[in-house]
This record gives C-alpha cells, structure tokens and sequence, in this order.
C-alpha cells in the first residue's frame, strides 16, 4: 500500500494511514476518509496481489478525491432540503425521502468512475498500467457477479465500470 499512498495527489504520511481488517467472508472493501480504510477478511483470503492493489487504489482515489467529506456534506444538505420542502409544501416529507437517495444514489455512482479512473492515475504514478484495475473488477465480477446498477444502486455496473475504464 505504500508505494501506492506515496502516489496519490495529496499524500498521507504512512503514519496517519490505518487499514482495519473487518471479519467478513464477503469480498469488499471501503474508505472511512482522514486515511482510514477497511478491508474484509473475505478480500485478503481471496484476492491476488494484483487484485489487492486494484482495491486499494480504488479506495485511495475516494480519500484523495475526498468522497467521504462531500457525502457527509451532501447528506447533511439533502436533509435540510427535505426539512425545508416539507415547511412549505406540508405533507412532502413522504415523498423527498425517496428523491434524496435517488440523489444521494447518482451522486456516490459518479463518484465510483471517479475513484476508478483516479486509482488508475495512482497505479499509473507507481508503475502499473490500468490493466490493474481493469482486472480487479473483471475478477469482481466473476467472483462476486459484480454489482447490477440501475437507479436504486449506489454503485454503477461492475461491467459498466469495466467498459468506461477500457475507454480512457
């Protein structure tokens, strides 16, 4: 992970980077942000070293892109609009719900290409080509049969993700 964090626009000081191993057999893997990220025992039993620098640099692009802090931001917003709309349209708190996580949905979609081509920029910076992180999903989908999308998923298609990445 190092050569990887040394990397990113906006470094971390190994120091300030603490990767916790959470035990669960599924394959995953997140970024809390301020350099913390989780990794599944389902992940480290599973994946090759390849596979491991695709989802690390994937989880390092959403800290350097700080995803985490604009979610946080963008939820505490879409709460005071929901607060707001039902002030003036009484009874609308039934409804804004359901447009905040289509919202909420589209925005963290976006922000998954995002951490995709960005991980591909750090992997590019360490040495490796985009075929690191082309194969990481691809192994995805394979093992976990990948994500489906669709406007309820907070993240797009793992074969989505796949054919925008072979664009760049």
């Amino acid at each position: 992970m190092a050569p990887l964090v040394s990397h990113m626009n906006n470094p971390r000081p190994l120091s300030q980077v603490r990767v916790r191993i959470m035990d669960d057999p599924q394959i995953n893997a997140a970024s809390a942000g301020g350099g913390e990220f989780y990794v599944t025992r389902g992940l480290l039993e599973k994946a090759n070293d390849e596979h491991l620098r695709g989802v690390l640099a994937h989880e390092l692009a959403h800290d350097d892109l700080g995803h985490v802090a604009k979610a946080q931001t963008l939820g505490a917003g879409l709460n005071i609009g929901m607060i707001l709309l039902d002030q003036i349209f009484p009874g609308s708190g039934k409804l804004t719900p359901i447009a905040g996580v289509l919202v909420a949905n589209s925005y963290s979609r976006q922000e998954e290409y995002e951490a995709d081509r960005h991980g591909v920029d750090i992997l590019a910076r360490a040495g490796y080509s985009k075929a690191v992180m082309i194969n990481t999903l691809t192994w995805l989908l394979q093992t976990s049969g990948g994500s489906g999308g669709g406007m309820l998923a907070t993240h797009p298609g793992t074969q989505e993700r796949i054919d925008a990445l072979k664009k760049l």
